[in-house]
């Protein structure tokens, strides 16, 4: 199917004042009422343009999610399935800190990159589309989660069960810092670390005591330590004591591990689970939580990238792809064999930080590539 998606008329300030809502809506995973009410707001606009909602109740103190599906001839036949995640890891009060602002060809706030603005250009996309007329080829759904900042723990049966019955998955997870798009993921193990010691008083019996918190620190620099070129380990949260003036008697950590290949990751989660037991007298647990597979390129899913790049070109872009870390929910169909292109959203950097941003003409690009894709996958 021949389509030129230069003649749809996306406009990048309506973009962004439509973006902006989502933006200024914080959502960090965390708060389920906060990603609930993302939810409200991105269900109306899929809503308003021509989306039947269904809403799928949140489960495991997470928040819900939604399935949303356009009027289709095919309805019933394997579609194009858009999947996106709308929490993030920025918590309530960051807007204060990093609100809503462009500078210099770059809109800056919580969330905007990773991933609400990959998001946003997909329904953008899809709205274009119904607006010229234009059929696409296959069915069109849109699967939004609540839960993928945290490994996707509640929200992973959903993810494969709605994979499952789609032809493709498209990720609008944020660009390539080279505008390259995301053909496979490495694998990612969490873990939750509890070292429990013995309670005393911290001036008067400091040495009849046996800190939880000491032996903690000793075991993350131990942890941090394994970090190879095929596996690495670090740890990003850290928790112990009540009071100064007592001996800690628990601490608790989060560990994540990542591979490039599955047998690594193995071996690394198999390495950590060997620390448990006792050490300086204080009990060490580790508990391994949530795992994203490796997802490794086959032959359909670089059909599908080069299909997407011929479409790029004709838009005038490159579209270069990788294997990248850092998970998503493309691991999880990319795994299943489901031919899966990740990457697809904005361009943009400092996700996660302060500084997290989108290159504002990335919303249209990345828009009139979504739109070709959507026209033409058959």
């Amino acid at each position: 199917m021949s389509f030129d998606a230069r003649g749809l008329p996306f406009d990048l300030e309506s973009m962004l004042a439509g973006l902006r809502p989502w933006v200024e809506c914080e959502s960090p995973t965390y708060s389920p009422a906060r990603v609930n009410t993302m939810m409200d707001l991105a269900a109306r606009d899929l809503a308003m343009a021509g989306a039947r909602i269904e809403r799928i109740p949140g489960r495991m103190g997470f928040g819900d999610c939604i399935r949303a599906s356009f009027p289709h001839p095919r309805e019933r036949e394997p579609g194009v399935l858009v999947m996106g995640h709308l929490d993030t890891v920025h918590p309530v009060g960051v807007l204060d800190v990093l609100p809503f602002r462009r500078d210099d060809g770059r809109c800056y706030g919580p969330g905007i990159c990773d991933m609400k603005g990959g998001n946003f250009l997909s329904l953008e996309a899809m709205r274009q589309l119904i607006r010229a007329g234009v059929a696409t080829p296959l069915p069109v759904t849109f699967l939004f989660t609540s839960d993928e900042e945290v490994g996707t723990p509640s929200a992973r049966d959903l993810v494969e069960a709605e994979a499952a019955r789609a032809k493709y998955v498209l990720v609008p997870e944020p660009g390539r810092a080279d505008g390259g798009v995301v053909t496979g993921r490495y694998a990612i193990a969490r873990f939750n670390l509890e070292t429990t010691g013995k309670p005393s008083h911290a001036g008067a019996r400091l040495a009849d005591g046996r800190s939880a918190i000491r032996e903690m620190a000793r075991r993350i620099v131990e942890i941090e330590e394994m970090t190879s070129e095929d596996c690495t380990f670090s740890i990003g949260v850290v928790n112990g004591g009540q009071w100064v003036n007592c001996v800690a008697t628990t601490c608790s950590a989060q560990a994540l591990s990542m591979a490039k290949r599955q047998h690594d990751l193995d071996a690394g989660v198999a390495r950590l689970l060997a620390l448990n037991g006792m050490r300086n007298d204080v009990g060490f647990k580790v508990d391994q939580t949530v795992t994203r597979p490796v997802w490794e390129p086959d032959a359909r899913t670089m059909a599908l990238y080069e299909r997407a790049k011929s479409l790029a070109k004709s838009l005038g872009l490159d579209l270069p792809h990788e294997s990248a870390g850092g998970g998503s929910d493309g691991n999880f169909t990319g795994a299943m064999g489901i031919p899966t292109l990740d990457g697809l959203g904005v361009i943009g950097a400092g996700i996660h930080t302060l500084n997290e941003h989108i290159v504002e003409q990335s919303l249209v690009d990345r828009g009139r590539l979504m739109a070709s894709l959507l026209a033409t996958l058959d």
